[in-house]
């Protein structure tokens, strides 16, 4: 899969932690930390940034 364009990348941010997004191979990752410490992963579907938390991929309830 090709590389996401910098363009793009500059304005895309994670929807939990505000921090910028970095492309490592199949998936987009935070540049900072997450609330549990860890750098959240998104994934790329056939080219297009899925920012959504795992929890509502999962099929997780509402807050």
């Amino acid at each position: 899969m090709a590389n996401l364009p910098p363009r793009l990348l500059d304005v895309l941010r994670c929807p939990v932690t505000g921090s910028r997004l970095v492309q490592e191979g199949h998936v987009l990752r935070t540049s900072s930390p997450g609330p549990d410490g860890t750098r959240l992963t998104y994934t790329l579907d056939e080219g297009i940034p899925v920012l959504l938390r795992r929890e509502l991929l999962e099929g997780g309830t509402r807050a």
